[in-house]
């Protein structure tokens, strides 16, 4: 049984944000109610790399999807019966949509008072931008991810996943439990408000106290991060591995392992502040020594010294590695589209109520049309069947 079993989550909005964030309710054992709209469904079902789109099977788990046209009156009628019995509700439309259909915070707040209404947008509910359309990208590179990201010579770059949306999401979902702990004081719920561009903020460090004390700019710097050293992917002889040694002591067993103790007391690396002053000729150092050695005879040899340093993984790399197995990190779960497939697992780890996979990602949209329409709403198959036959579900 998971920590949120027993909650009822019902998840509008598409791609990415809203749904990851249902994602991790239903990891946790909250009850998700996707909503598709009829056909095509959420783009989500055709995303991701390669000739076959898997995503949709990680992302669209442990829910049951019911297709409702949301733009019709009787749709949103639809949805404003699920949210009568709904705990949560999520969606990531643009700023104002939901109030057009009449299913704002102040419809639904009256319909069902212990509703917690997440909304994931790209700038808020409010303020002047609050009614642009904003997507992950756009989050990352207004809350300042993408001005920092690549090499000092090149324009801006991104990481190869949407880290703005999965941002978001799990900033909306710590709402959601947030709110959750206050309902059960108040028996009251609320909103929650989760901007891309926000949630990007939150990660961002210091930059903002940077500037505003010393007019500093953080800018681009390929692999490094400017003054914490040595902390980088260095060169083997057959590949690339990390090390992490930026802080003395770790050094100092960094420079013995290296067979040059003398480097650990040298006045150019001995402290924080000098190792940043050098890191450029510190990291050239390092790369000369590394490249006689192989990635293997790297590991063991930090491993044997205590250095924070590891391999840089691939999915064949994470599948193969006895501390994902052993953690379980890495699951099978059997698909209804494409048979067992292998996915990360569900996290984080809780010791008394574990979050799980309990069910795979619906193949088809609507597939449980019946089931929730029928035991939450107490629609007939006749009732259904007449509601698909006139394009609202």
């Amino acid at each position: 049984m998971g920590a949120l079993d027993g909650l009822r989550v019902v998840e509008m909005g598409q791609l990415l944000a809203g749904p990851f964030c249902g994602q991790l309710l239903g990891d946790m054992g909250a009850d998700v109610i996707k909503v598709e709209p009829p056909g095509a469904g959420d783009p989500m079902r055709d995303w991701g790399q390669g000739d076959t789109k898997v995503n949709w099977e990680v992302i669209a788990r442990n829910k049951r999807s019911v297709s409702i046209n949301l733009r019709v009156p009787e749709g949103q009628d639809i949805v404003r019966k699920l949210a009568a019995k709904a705990d949560i509700l999520i969606e990531n439309f643009k700023p104002g949509t939901m109030e057009k259909w009449g299913l704002g915070p102040d419809a639904l707040l009256v319909i069902n008072p212990r509703l917690i209404i997440a909304r994931m947008s790209g700038y808020g509910q409010t303020g002047p931008y609050s009614d642009r359309a904003g997507f992950g990208g756009i989050g990352e590179a207004m809350g300042g991810w993408r001005y920092i990201v690549g090499e000092p010579d090149r324009p801006p770059s991104r990481m190869g996943i949407s880290i703005g949306d999965t941002l978001t999401a799990t900033f909306g979902c710590m709402g959601v439990l947030a709110a959750l702990h206050v309902r059960d004081r108040t028996g009251q719920g609320q909103v929650v408000d989760a901007a891309l561009y926000e949630s990007v903020l939150q990660v961002m460090e210091s930059i903002v106290p940077e500037y505003d004390l010393m007019g500093l700019i953080r800018e681009r710097s390929g692999s490094i991060l400017p003054g914490i050293a040595p902390s980088n992917v260095y060169s083997c002889k057959d590949g690339e591995y990390m090390i992490g040694a930026n802080k003395d002591s770790l050094w100092r067993r960094l420079a013995e392992a290296m067979g040059r103790p003398e480097l650990g007391d040298d006045p150019r690396y001995a402290t924080h502040l000098a190792r940043g002053t050098n890191q450029l000729e510190l990291d050239e150092l390092i790369n000369t020594w590394t490249r006689t050695l192989t990635v293997d005879a790297l590991d063991a040899l930090m491993t044997q010294c205590s250095i924070p340093a590891g391999r840089v993984y691939r999915a064949p790399e994470m599948i193969a590695d006895p501390h994902f197995q052993a953690r379980e990190a890495i699951i099978d779960v059997e698909t209804e589209r494409y048979g067992t497939l292998k996915m990360q697992n569900a996290f984080p780890k809780l010791s008394v109520t574990p979050s799980s996979v309990r069910h795979p990602a619906p193949s088809k949209v609507g597939q449980h049309n019946e089931d929730v329409f029928g035991e939450l709403l107490g629609m007939s198959a006749h009732d259904i069947e007449a509601l698909q036959a006139a394009g609202i579900m």
